[in-house]
């Protein structure tokens, strides 16, 4: 799946890095730096996006995330993300579809950097709604997608054994 995920977004970006725990030669075949949370602790998707920042301040003015386990998702997400902060400057742009954010797939300013930090270790909070709060988001609509009569979420995540059935049934009525 992270095969899949990695060449959806190859495209949209410039460098690119995998965020990730652990012993990182287990996504060596991928060729990306492997991003190690930064903040001691299991600190949750805020953490990885830290790691993010982080890494990126040399090179970039913004972070884009993506979900490792979200294999449709929309193939146009980041200029769509990039289109609405052009009018809202230091903004995090925040996916959104069928009425349901999805913090995971986001544009994030450098410049929130040392808030996001403070916020992991001086407050100890994690929870990503919280952070984009109180820093400024805007919502990023994504349309849902029809297949076979039934809409489908572009942002459709696979946690279980039936999430996953279900994706590659999904992938099939997507292919030719």
């Amino acid at each position: 799946m992270l095969d899949h995920v990695v060449a959806r977004l190859a495209p949209q970006v410039g460098p690119l890095a995998l965020s990730a725990n652990g012993d990182p030669t287990r996504f060596a075949k991928f060729g990306l730096p492997v991003l190690a949370d930064t903040v001691e602790g299991y600190a949750g998707p805020l953490a990885g996006i830290l790691a993010g920042l982080e890494w990126a301040s040399m090179a970039c003015s913004v972070v884009v995330t993506v979900a490792g386990d979200t294999p449709f998702f929309p193939e146009d997400v980041v200029g769509r993300l990039a289109a609405v902060v052009k009018e809202r400057p230091g903004a995090i742009a925040v996916a959104s579809s069928g009425g349901k954010r999805h913090p995971t797939f986001a544009l994030w300013p450098l410049g929130l950097h040392d808030a996001l930090r403070r916020f992991l270790v001086n407050e100890d909070n994690r929870r990503v709604f919280a952070f984009i709060e109180r820093h400024g988001f805007v919502d990023v609509e994504f349309p849902m997608w029809n297949s076979g009569g039934h809409e489908i979420d572009p942002f459709f995540n696979i946690n279980t054994p039936d999430d996953l059935a279900e994706a590659e049934r999904l992938l099939q009525t997507m292919r030719p």
